[in-house]
C-alpha cells in the first residue's frame, strides 16, 4: 500500500512538523491602550527571534508598558514612538488608517480593530495606502491586492526591515535545516518523481517523470491531491496570454 503523501502526514501535526518553543520571545503586537489615547515610548532594544525572518524591537512606553513590534527599517535604540490619534505621520509612529495620508508605506496592519497588527510583517515588506473613502481605507498589500479596512484599524508608519534577506545563500545544509526546523518545517524532502510508485502518485517508471499532468481538481481525494491543484494556467506564459 506504501505510505501517505507528504502533505497528508503534516495535516496530522505531528512532531516533525511542530515549530520549537526554544528561543521565542514574545508576540509582536501593539499594547492593548484606550483609543484615543496618546502615549509615547521608548526603543530600548533591537532583538531577534527564533523563526521569524524580521528584527523586533522591544519598546517601552511612558506607562511602564513593553510591547515587542516588527523594526522598521532604519530605527535605532533609543528612537521614539508614538501610539494613538492626532499625532504626525512619522517613520516608527503607529496610529490610526484614517489618520495617515495617502501615497505613505506602512506595515504591521491591524486586520481588525484591536488585533494588534496582523498584515504586512514579513522581512522588507510594505503596503500603501491607497484612498480614504466612506466606506473605509483602501491599502494595496505588498501581493498588489487592494483590500479595504476600517479607518479605526491601526497601522505602523515605514518598511519593515530586514529587506534583501533571501540574497544571501544558506552555504550549508545545516544552516537550511536549523532554519527550516524553527519554522515547523520538514527538512529535507524527496521529490515525488524519485519515489516509488506506492508511496507517491507521481513517483515509478524507467525515468524521472510523472507520465501524466501535473494538475489536479479542487475534489481530488486526498492521497491523489499532489501537484499543481486548481491551477488556473499552466506552462509557458504566450505571448497572447501577456496581452
Amino acid at each position: 500500500m506504501g505510505k501517505r503523501t507528504l502533505v497528508r502526514r503534516r495535516g496530522r501535526g505531528g512532531k516533525q512538523f511542530r515549530a520549537i518553543i526554544v528561543g521565542k520571545i514574545s508576540p509582536s503586537k501593539y499594547p492593548n491602550f484606550k483609543f484615543p489615547e496618546k502615549h509615547s515610548g521608548s526603543v530600548v532594544d533591537i532583538v531577534h527571534e527564533r523563526g521569524r525572518d524580521a528584527p523586533l524591537a522591544k519598546v517601552r512606553f511612558d506607562n511602564k508598558t513593553v510591547s515587542y513590534v516588527p523594526a522598521t527599517d532604519g530605527i535605532a535604540v533609543g528612537n521614539s514612538i508614538q501610539i494613538g490619534y492626532d499625532i504626525p505621520a512619522a517613520s516608527n509612529n503607529i496610529l490610526a488608517l484614517e489618520s495617515i495620508p495617502d501615497g505613505t508605506l506602512i506595515c504591521n496592519m491591524e486586520k481588525n480593530i484591536g488585533d494588534g497588527g496582523k498584515l504586512v510583517k514579513a522581512s522588507g515588506s510594505s503596503a500603501l495606502v491607497f484612498s480614504h473613502s466612506p466606506q473605509g481605507v483602501t491599502v494595496k498589500l505588498p501581493s498588489g491586492k487592494f483590500i479595504t479596512l476600517s479607518p479605526n484599524c491601526k497601522a505602523m508608519v515605514g518598511v519593515v526591515a530586514g529587506a534583501g534577506r533571501k540574497e544571501k545563500p544558506f552555504l550549508r545544509a545545516g544552516n537550511r535545516a536549523k532554519y527550516m526546523k524553527a519554522k515547523g518545517k520538514l527538512y529535507p524532502t524527496v521529490r515525488g518523481i524519485a519515489q516509488a510508485a506506492v508511496y507517491h502518485p507521481h513517483g515509478g517508471g524507467r525515468h524521472q517523470h510523472i507520465g501524466h499532468p501535473s494538475s489536479v481538481g479542487r475534489s481530488t481525494p486526498p492521497g491523489a491531491k499532489v501537484g499543481n491543484i486548481a491551477p488556473r494556467k499552466t506552462g509557458r506564459a504566450r505571448l497572447k496570454d501577456r496581452r
